[in-house]
């Protein structure tokens, strides 16, 4: 496909771009193509134009995706500069999608408008509203009004909250559905008062999570069916790394991926690791802890692409999971 018939946007469209420099996991082929719209107008034309039939695969800043080390057959649309800024009137906060939750959070608190729960979640808010991202009992789904996005055909379209239909860890997006946009509204307080609240967290979060390493934030969704709450009384029976603990998991490795030593449930590359190494471990401690609890554990990071090549005879054999730890 790399070589099929592309429109002639504003922006800029690379073929063959590795997606390895583009992950937190720093894992990857390459995409057939990667497009970075101008501007709104940019994209909407382009996938106006672009032949139905190539797959098209909207990426945000790669913080929760293991991307197969084969590639993307399909066209990787990353929105930058043009989709970043922030506006704020009264309690309403208005978000450009490629800007970092972590950067709304901040600005909104100047404000003095409270959405600290985005503060601590890696990624942009349109990956925010993709997946309903929350922490410390506060989602996305609480504080959203609206988001704009360009569908795959090229067509402008304002979503609602019944649209998206929000739940645990998910929504429901069309397929190569671009969000260009999005409105929340959080509650008045403070300004020094959030500050202060959006520190502790951090602090909280440095504390406790492997931060300082190469990771995809949480690896599986907690099968209680809800995120952490953050509060003294919360209850840790079904929380993902819990599970994971018991079936003595912590630290497990398989090549350069491991489980990581200070949460369980942070996937991580701790150098070389393969995107298969990473996925391979995912699947490894799934199995694990089923055989051990009989609970399933579902994925929160994503995954995409084709694996790589089959390796010919002689070229090497897959690395066996290995439990030593670091």
């Amino acid at each position: 496909m790399a070589d099929a018939q592309m429109p002639h946007p504003r922006g800029r469209l690379t073929p063959n771009r590795m997606l390895s420099e583009l992950t937190w996991l720093r894992v990857g082929g390459p995409a057939d193509w990667l497009f970075q719209p101008a501007d709104t107008e940019d994209l909407v034309t382009f996938l106006g134009a672009l032949d139905p039939a190539i797959p098209v695969f909207p990426m945000g800043v790669g913080s929760n995706l293991i991307v197969r080390d084969g590639g993307l057959r399909a066209v990787v649309i990353r929105l930058g500069r043009g989709f970043n800024d922030i506006t704020i009137e009264g309690r309403t906060v208005t978000a450009g999608a490629a800007a970092l939750d972590a950067h709304v959070a901040r600005k909104a608190a100047d404000a003095g408008v409270d959405l600290t729960f985005l503060r601590t979640i890696p990624g942009s808010i349109g990956g925010a509203v993709r997946m309903n991202a929350g922490c410390y009992g506060s989602y996305t789904a609480d504080v959203f009004q609206s988001a704009e996005m360009v569908t795959r055909d090229g067509q402008c379209r304002t979503l609602t909250a019944k649209d998206l239909n929000f739940r645990y860890r998910q929504s429901d997006l069309p397929e190569g559905a671009v969000i260009t946009r999005v409105t929340l509204q959080g509650p008045r307080d403070d300004p020094s008062a959030l500050h202060a609240r959006m520190a502790e967290q951090l602090a909280k979060r440095d504390a406790t999570q492997p931060t300082k390493e190469r990771s995809a934030g949480s690896t599986f969704r907690n099968p209680a069916g809800f995120s952490s709450t953050g509060r003294a009384d919360d209850i840790h029976d079904l929380k993902a790394w819990a599970v994971i603990d018991r079936a003595g998991l912590r630290g497990v490795r398989r090549g350069g991926a491991q489980m990581s030593e200070k949460h369980s449930n942070f996937l991580i590359n701790i150098g070389g690791a393969t995107a298969d190494d990473l996925e391979s471990l995912g699947e490894e401690v799934r199995k694990k802890v089923y055989d051990s609890s009989g609970i399933t554990l579902e994925w929160e990071i994503k995954r995409v692409g084709e694996p790589a090549p089959q390796k010919t005879p002689g070229q090497g054999d897959k690395q066996a999971l290995n439990n030593t730890r670091r």
